[in-house]
C-alpha cells in the first residue's frame, strides 16, 4: 500500500501559501508507515510547528497504469477523509534548500484516515467538508474548487506510477491550514457527517 498526496489542489490554499498555481498535479508520497492506525498522534519532537491539513481520500480498488480520464471512475470504489500532518518549519527549511519534502511529510503517522463510505453515496463534483479543531471550523471545503479534479489526478499519477488495491490518495487541502498542539481534537466532516477524529498527545 502506498499514499500518494496531491499539494496546492485548491487555489486558496496555493495563495495562502505564497505559492504558484501548478500546472499539474503536483504529487508526493507518504510511505505506508505514515498510515496513523488509531487517530492519535504524539506531537513529534522534531518539530515545533505542526499543521493539520483535511482533504477527500480516495480508496483505489483496482491496478490502474495509463488510465484515461474518462475511464478513471472505474479504479476507485471507496471516498473518506484525511489529515495530511505537515510539519511546517521543516517543509520551510526543505523548500529554502530545494530539497524533498519527505521529512515534513512522511514522517511516521502523518497520515490520519477516516471511516470509509462507498462513492455512489455522494455527488462527487459537489462534495462539502470540514474541519473543526476543538469544536470550532477552522476549513471548509468543496471539491467543485479543486484546481485537479479526481478522475484527473487518477489518470495522471496512473502514467508514473502503477496504482494497486488498497492504495490512497489524499487530494489536497482547501485553506485554513493551521497548528495544532497537544491536547488539541480534530474532526472531519463530510456533507455533515462526522467520519475522522483525531487526538493530539
Amino acid at each position: 500500500m502506498k499514499i500518494l498526496c496531491i499539494g496546492k489542489n485548491y487555489l486558496d490554499h496555493a495563495k495562502e501559501m505564497n505559492s504558484q498555481v501548478p500546472k499539474n498535479p503536483m504529487v508526493f508520497m507518504k510511505p505506508s508507515t505514515a498510515l496513523n492506525p488509531d487517530n492519535k498522534l504524539t506531537y513529534p519532537d522534531f518539530t515545533s510547528n505542526l499543521h493539520y491539513e483535511l482533504e477527500i481520500v480516495i480508496g483505489i480498488s483496482k491496478i490502474a497504469k495509463n488510465v484515461d480520464v474518462e475511464e478513471a471512475s472505474n479504479y476507485y470504489d471507496k471516498i473518506g477523509l484525511g489529515i495530511d500532518f505537515t510539519a511546517r518549519d521543516i517543509q520551510a527549511k526543505c523548500k529554502e534548500k530545494g530539497h524533498p519534502w519527505e521529512r515534513a511529510k512522511a514522517f511516521d503517522n502523518s497520515a490520519s484516515l477516516s471511516e470509509w463510505r462507498p462513492k455512489e453515496s455522494y455527488n462527487l463534483k459537489n462534495l462539502n467538508f470540514s474541519l473543526l479543531l476543538n469544536d470550532k471550523e477552522v476549513q471548509k471545503g468543496n471539491s467543485n474548487k479543486m484546481i485537479f479534479n479526481i478522475n484527473t489526478i487518477i489518470s495522471y499519477t496512473s502514467q508514473f506510477f502503477t496504482l494497486e488495491p488498497e492504495d490512497l490518495i489524499f487530494t489536497g487541502t482547501p485553506a485554513g491550514v493551521g497548528p495544532v498542539k497537544a491536547g488539541d481534537q480534530l474532526q472531519g466532516y463530510l456533507e455533515g457527517e462526522l467520519l475522522l477524529n483525531v487526538s493530539i498527545i
